[in-house]
This record gives structure tokens, C-alpha cells and sequence, in this order.
């Protein structure tokens, strides 16, 4: 069995993990999927299709999102690991677990009589459930798909409800709360159930928060009845090298929207708010500060698709290759552009 690496103290006070499993990342195009997994180093953890079919052959964890994407792409968002993969079904829970790693799913669809609020309390509570049972307890990354995101559901918008039922299943089970949250993003399918992906671990991570914003859980209470849950980004660190997993980030500062109606200055504040919270990671591990388009993989969520040309030119600095582009509606209406990424900042 492999052996833990010690934790090691940064400038930080927080503990990084040293012993995270070789986690990694790729966009494929579907009709290649077979062809790269057969030549592929690594296995499979989890597939997220964003409309693309996925052969039934795939036995890890499928996420499939009615979420268009942009660009005329059909890329396939393939996480593997590159120690030995298991495959784990509870009812509506499927996770792969690899080392100290765990890559799960849960989805579940909104039930007649029951609102948004509880139906992520109930989603919540079993995706910790099933991950502490497994041994996996530590959430290092989590994503939260849903439609009508910014609909009215009982006189509260939806994104709020979603948040009152997070905070609600979290608060008193997950261990440090508020500041063991790790970095999630939550975007606006077409149609669909709720649906959850999480990272998790065996050890917990780094969680940070953005020198230019506020933390998202401390939020004045006009934004909602419960701040939203999740932290701006998750440090992991193995000893190949340091990954730092960025939560969808918008044209924020401090806590307000900025640049209304502006998609391309929406996307430069976006840009700052990386580069700052890249910095921040950077200090905390003692690496170098990089965003180079070899050191990162992007997803940009464009609420508009006619403003995907105003904001593909303004991150022309970053390779294309490196990004996808999609069509999802964002937490708040103001918002145009959401960027979320994986980043090596060694």
C-alpha cells in the first residue's frame, strides 16, 4: 500500500497535503474517447458529457449535463488517476475511488411537493453520507448543476433556495465548517435533475479565499438567507506537483457585481480575480505564480452566446486549447462570464 507522505506547514498556518494521488485533467473529443482511453496512461475516475454520447463500455461515474457548448466543440471533461481505480454504487450515489481520492456523483430530480431548497439538503446529506462511509470525508472540489437558476421558486430566486439547502445539510456535518468548504461552482443547466460532482479525499486540503473578495459564506444577508457555501479555490499538492482547483469566478470585487451589461470587462475583473487568487495559492505553497496556457485547463461559462466573441478576445492571451465554452446562466442575472479552471502553480 502506498505510503502517506507527512503534511508540511506553510506561511500559512494551514496544513498542505503532500500525499494527494496524480490527479489529472483532459478535454477529449468524443468521438476519440475510446481511442485515447485505450492508449491512455491513466484510468478513468469520471466522465462529464455536456451532450456528447459516452459509450456504455465506461464503467466509472458518467455526469451528463444538458449544457450546451460553444464553439462548435463536442469535448468530453475525462479526470483520471494513475494508481489502481474502484468503482462504488449506492442508489442514486456513483463514485470511483482511487488512493485518497474519490470522484462521485449524485443526481437527484426535484419531487412533486418538494421545492429546490430541500431537494439539495437531501442530495447534500447523502453525498456526505456515502463519501464518510467510503472514508473519504474531506471535500476538496465541488460542481452544482440545476435548471432555472435564477427563476423564481416561492418568492425567493432559485440560486437562494439552492443556497438555504447547501447551508442547511452542511453547517452541522461538515467538520470546520465554514472554513473546511472547499471550491465549487453552481451553473444553470436547460433541463435536468439536480446534479452534484464532488472531489474528496482520505486528508483534507487547502482552502482559500481571493485577496480582491469577500469569502463567499460571509456575504451581506441581501444576497440571500444563507451566504453560499464554498471556498474561492482548493490547494492540493502531490509530489509532482501542485494543483490548485479554482471555484467559478466572475467580475467580483469584494462582494458587488462590477461592470454591468459589459461582457469584455466582465471578463478582464474575471481575469484579475485569477491572476490574484493564483498569487495567493502561489504565496501559500511557495511556488511560482503561473497562468500560461500549458499550466491550466478552463471552463468559461457565457450566459449569451452572442457575447462568446467579445470574450474569447478577451482571453486571447490564454490558448484555445485550453478552453471550453458554454452556454449557462449564472448566479446572479448581472453576470455574464463565470471562469473555472485547474491550474498547476508550481
Amino acid at each position: 500500500m502506498r505510503q502517506h507522505h507527512a503534511l508540511r506547514i506553510q506561511r500559512s498556518n494551514q496544513r498542505v497535503l503532500d500525499a494527494a494521488p496524480h490527479l489529472r485533467v483532459d478535454y477529449v473529443e468524443s468521438t476519440n474517447l475510446s481511442h485515447w482511453l485505450a492508449t491512455s496512461a491513466t484510468l478513468p475516475m469520471a466522465i462529464v458529457s455536456f451532450g456528447s454520447p459516452v459509450p456504455a463500455s465506461v464503467s466509472c461515474p458518467v455526469i451528463t449535463l444538458d449544457l450546451p457548448q460553444l464553439g462548435n466543440r463536442s469535448d468530453l471533461e475525462v479526470w483520471t488517476s494513475d494508481q489502481p481505480v474502484t468503482v462504488h454504487r449506492r442508489n442514486e450515489f456513483f463514485a470511483a475511488t482511487s488512493g485518497e481520492m474519490l470522484a462521485g456523483t449524485v443526481q437527484l430530480e426535484e419531487e412533486p411537493g418538494e421545492g429546490l431548497r430541500e431537494t439539495t439538503e437531501r442530495a447534500y446529506r447523502r453525498l456526505l453520507h456515502h463519501i464518510q462511509e467510503l472514508g473519504y470525508p474531506y471535500l476538496w472540489r465541488v460542481w452544482n448543476f440545476f435548471p432555472g437558476i435564477n427563476e423564481d421558486e416561492q418568492g425567493l430566486e432559485r440560486y437562494r433556495q439552492f443556497c438555504v439547502g447547501r447551508y442547511q445539510a452542511l453547517a452541522g456535518t461538515l467538520q470546520g465548517f465554514p472554513g473546511s468548504l472547499p471550491a465549487g461552482t453552481a451553473v444553470g443547466t436547460r433541463s435536468g435533475p439536480l446534479q452534484l460532482y464532488v472531489l474528496a479525499g482520505t486528508h483534507p486540503a487547502v482552502h482559500l479565499g481571493n485577496p480582491r473578495q469577500v469569502h463567499a459564506y460571509e456575504y451581506p444577508e441581501h444576497y440571500g438567507p444563507r451566504s453560499p457555501s464554498f471556498a474561492r479555490a482548493t490547494l492540493l499538492q502531490s509530489d509532482l506537483h501542485t494543483q490548485l482547483f479554482i471555484s467559478g469566478t466572475a467580475s467580483v470585487v469584494g462582494h458587488a457585481s462590477r461592470h454591468i451589461d459589459r461582457p469584455g470587462e466582465q471578463t478582464q475583473e474575471t481575469m484579475s480575480n485569477l491572476r490574484a487568487l493564483i498569487g495567493h495559492a502561489a504565496d501559500i505553497s511557495g511556488a511560482v505564480p503561473n497562468l500560461q496556457p500549458s499550466r491550466g485547463t478552463f471552463k468559461v461559462y457565457v450566459r449569451q452566446p452572442e457575447h462568446l466573441g467579445i470574450i474569447q478576445q478577451a482571453l486571447s492571451a490564454i490558448a484555445p486549447s485550453r478552453i471550453l465554452y458554454f452556454q449557462g446562466d449564472l448566479c446572479r442575472r448581472e453576470l455574464l462570464v463565470e471562469i473555472e479552471g485547474v491550474v498547476i502553480v508550481e
